[in-house]
């Protein structure tokens, strides 16, 4: 039996509610290969090994990069979705531009298909914001992209869709359009914003897939998650991600690393038990300045 919780969305799409996020495979800034490219695959196949079922990557990763260890490590993918994201790409500056016309996602598509070795793309999510941090919403209509995508959808190119960094209009926008299996969102115990999305979704039966789980915490925060993971005996990223799944039953987390015992570690904290001191501390912690 899998280790880890699983959850099932409204489409029919499974995915174990511990993932796996690839981007730290690539080299510094997602730039280039990896220093050790045979860890890269190590630590892709002992996720997998462990029981994970769902890893989350990008063309623009590298680019290419990580889709190219991602089809070494796993191809032909048997019981494992991968997750892929287009509307971005990089430039020559390593920048992330966006690139969401129907000419330029059907190129990341074709793109996906070719570096992950695949005929069909199982799962694609349009990134749509990125703001002066690069990981926040940006209102506005994604009917143009997100249409393109469903086309290709019909095309039998890809089987599901999904959302990345959006806000609850555009979710709404998009799901008039064609499914949506995943919304991809910043949220952790510090960033808390997508409260009212999260459990709009977890009544449409679509996973919420929460990324940069110690992202965007002040000092003080910081200092708190520290104290309760000490007194736990384990690392501040275990205690953010056990919170995470304890949040609600459609949350899914992809934390990444590039070593196998760090993967470990982070793998570890979905049999992570947070007492009730420690999940009424946490739950306090965006009280903190």
């Amino acid at each position: 039996m899998n280790r880890f919780e699983t959850y099932s969305t409204t489409e029919g799409l499974t995915l174990t509610r511990m993932g796996y996020g690839a981007m730290q495979l690539a080299g510094p800034r997602v730039w280039g290969p990896p220093a050790d490219r045979g860890e890269a695959v190590r630590v892709l196949r002992a996720a997998v090994e462990a029981g994970v079922n769902h890893v989350d990557t990008a063309d623009f990763y590298g680019p290419h990069v990580t889709n190219e260890i991602v089809r070494e490590a796993l191809a032909p993918y048997d019981g494992v979705h991968v997750v892929t994201k287009v509307g971005s790409v990089r430039d020559e500056h390593g920048g992330w531009p966006h690139a969401r016309t129907p000419e330029q996602l059907r190129a990341q598509v074709e793109s996906n298909l070719r570096t992950l070795g695949v005929d069909v793309l199982d799962v694609v999510n349009l990134r749509v914001g990125g703001g002066s941090d690069g990981h926040s919403t940006v209102a506005g209509s994604i009917a143009e992209p997100f249409g393109a995508l469903a086309a290709m959808r019909d095309e039998g190119l890809i089987r599901h869709l999904g959302l990345s960094v959006v806000d609850a209009e555009q979710v709404a926008e998009a799901r008039a359009i064609a499914p949506v299996v995943t919304v991809q969102n910043w949220y952790n115990v510090a960033h808390r914003g997508d409260e009212r999305l999260i459990a709009s979704l977890a009544e449409l039966g679509v996973a919420y897939t929460a990324f940069w789980p110690l992202g965007g915490f002040s000092p003080l925060q910081s200092g708190t998650l520290d104290a309760v993971a000490v007194r736990l005996g384990v690392r501040p990223q275990a205690v953010a991600i056990a919170w995470l799944l304890h949040r609600a039953p459609n949350i899914v987390v992809i934390p990444g690393t590039s070593r196998v015992a760090h993967l470990r570690e982070n793998l570890a904290a979905a049999d992570l038990v947070l007492p009730a001191d420690a999940l009424a501390e946490l739950d306090a912690i965006t009280a903190a300045s």
